[in-house]
């Protein structure tokens, strides 16, 4: 595979720093980074020239790293808050985006690149979040994020205590037990009179059937009698 040593005049993730010389695909060097101006073919015929602008370069890229760590002293304490509408569970209608963030931190009197704002999906629910913030190759800074549903308040999923309070069940059986109590008794006490008319009036039907049966006993004795005369 053909390589190409070049000279970085910007910081390259995965590649290297501004200043430093390094050696890549020669693919890569001539369709992306020399048509971009990132970086220069670094030579035999062009190395004082390579050396002098490479200090010029370790120069600025220092300076810049003064500038970030003095930037990351004057940011800390600092915290983003976002109102968005949100639905049921948190859920936004929208989503808070490393533009947002940017625009945000802008409004507050720094000026920061948004690719610089490593934020990998947009925020898409309420709650509080980090995000980092890379001011320098060298330099980050973590920013507390704050998303809130309009109002003021966090719209945070439901727990499972106020979704199913279990405490105030309790109360409407104890009411139903004492309503079907009375119920039961009335029913009782109704009962018991039905069952001594019953008794009652069974009791007068019995003596009627003796009474009856009686005078045809004793009929029967005398007819019986009679008969035993007339053979005598």
């Amino acid at each position: 595979m053909a390589t190409t040593t070049i000279l970085l005049r910007e910081d390259v993730e995965h590649l290297g720093g501004r200043g430093e010389i390094v050696k890549v695909r020669a693919g890569y060097a001539r369709n992306f980074l020399l048509p971009q101006g990132i970086a220069t073919l670094a030579t035999k015929g062009n190395v004082k020239q390579i050396e002098q602008e490479r200090e010029a370069l370790l120069k600025k890229a220092a300076l810049e790293k003064s500038t970030a760590d003095a930037q990351s002293e004057q940011m800390q304490g600092i915290s983003l808050d976002f109102t968005r509408k949100a639905g049921e569970g948190g859920t936004l209608f929208g989503s808070v985006t490393s533009m947002d963030i940017a625009d945000a931190l802008k409004s507050k009197g720094y000026e920061i690149d948004r690719r610089k704002i490593a934020l990998k999906d947009p925020i898409k629910e309420t709650g509080e979040y980090t995000v980092n913030v890379r001011l320098h190759r060298e330099v980050s800074i973590a920013i507390p994020v704050n998303v809130t549903a309009e109002g003021g308040k966090t719209a945070a999923k439901p727990k499972r205590s106020e979704e199913a309070p279990e405490a105030p069940v309790a109360e409407p059986v104890a009411e139903i037990a004492q309503a079907e109590a009375p119920a039961e008794e009335e029913t009782v006490q109704a009962e018991a009179p039905a069952e001594e008319e019953t008794v009652q009036a069974e009791a007068p039907a019995e003596e009627e059937t003796a009474q009856t049966e009686a005078p045809a006993d004793e009929e029967t004795g005398q007819s019986e009698a009679a008969t035993e005369e007339t053979e005598g």
